[in-house]
């Protein structure tokens, strides 16, 4: 045999070899096992004991610069929020620095619980901040761009001084200084672990009541007739198998319970679907939807009433979408846009000829 053929033949071999042990043992015929690569790319959680805390570092001062990019206009400038989502800073004070407990959280009279007043771990902060944020675009922050933008939250509470580096060398030092450190506690038999002085034992005794108990309560709940369809009729956005079922959103609260009937009445048959414009799919591909909805506005105005303000303006439209701005729809900004300069365009010109569906 040449020797040309003894190394076909030996690849070959080896190739065969590497696809068997690549198959499922534990169900034959069915997947395989994750590849380390593929593994590595889910594996990113933080615990708080650090492990799984990748290199790196990044300085309040950066922090800053990255936070009014990307996360300002939903957190506001200085962590205060605005009406999308909570405030993440406030109600903690030097003194709970020092105690590790939010003296705060004990106060019925206090207005409001900030992320800050709550967090007991700051590796909780790196790991969502990394894992989910921008809302936009979650998962986009490189780890040194995360130490920065957790530096700068926590030098908005007083943790850190406005010229420290957070870094995965200082950052167990930085957890001896969270106001909340003190406010968690394991000692529930929540936590399957032994790592952090669990506890296998329940903090609760209770007894199940065997005699004049009280009727249980049935909880319900129902959406506003303005806010029911806000995103298109449920039902047609669940699968039809299962025990979950969407809600019939397309009629009121009222004329959809007033049937008396548990069943849902037959749909009445559709229409041909017609091709959708490509528009609409980067709408999704690039999380337009996430502020942004067909007819109501969410945090930022409806397509259909930026369509309306500006026909037939694609050129304005493309050069708003990419640089961002405030002021025109209300006081939440928009933050520049990085999507290819050949979506940006698809999106506007959709929307300067009307933004229809």
């Amino acid at each position: 045999m040449s020797k040309f053929r003894k190394v076909i033949l030996t690849t070959a071999l080896l190739a065969a070899a590497g696809f068997a042990s690549a198959q499922s043992t534990a169900y034959p015929g069915v997947g395989r096992p994750a590849t380390t690569k593929e593994v590595a790319a889910w594996d990113i959680d933080v615990r708080p004991d650090f492990k799984g805390l990748p290199a790196g570092s990044g300085s309040v001062a950066q922090g800053q610069d990255l936070w009014e990019a990307k996360c300002a206009h939903c957190h506001g400038v200085f962590g205060e929020s605005n009406e999308v989502f909570s405030p993440l800073i406030g109600g903690t004070t030097k003194d709970d620095i020092k105690t590790g407990n939010v003296a705060n959280l004990k106060r019925s009279d206090f207005p409001g619980r900030t992320t800050l007043m709550k967090v007991a771990t700051v590796s909780t902060l790196w790991d969502y901040i990394n894992r989910a944020m921008p809302w936009t675009a979650p998962k986009s922050l490189k780890p040194d761009e995360v130490y920065a933008v957790t530096a700068y939250l926590l030098s908005l509470a007083d943790v850190v001084p406005e010229n420290f580096v957070l870094s995965d060398k200082n950052i167990a030092e930085v957890q001896k200084r969270m106001p909340n450190r003190n406010g968690m506690t394991t000692q529930h038999a929540m936590w399957s672990g032994k790592e952090f002085n669990g506890t296998t034992k329940p903090d609760t005794a209770n007894v199940a009541c065997m005699k004049d108990c009280i009727p249980e309560a049935k909880v319900a709940s129902m959406l506003p007739d303005y806010a029911r369809n806000a995103h298109g009729n449920l039902a047609d956005q669940n699968r039809l198998v299962g025990q979950q079922h969407g809600a019939n959103t397309a009629v009121p609260e009222n004329k959809s319970a007033a049937t008396g009937s548990s069943a849902a009445a037959p749909a009445a048959p559709k229409p041909a679907v017609k091709v959708a414009d490509p528009a609409l799919a980067l709408l999704g591909k690039h999380n337009c939807t996430a502020c942004h909805a067909q007819n109501t506005k969410v945090v930022g105005p409806s397509f259909s009433d930026i369509a309306k303000k500006y026909p037939g303006k694609a050129e304005y439209l493309t050069g708003k979408i990419k640089a961002g701005g405030a002021g025109v729809w209300g006081p939440i900004p928009m933050p520049a846009q990085s999507a290819p300069e050949a979506d940006i365009k698809l999106i506007a010109n959709w929307l300067a000829a009307g933004a229809a569906k």
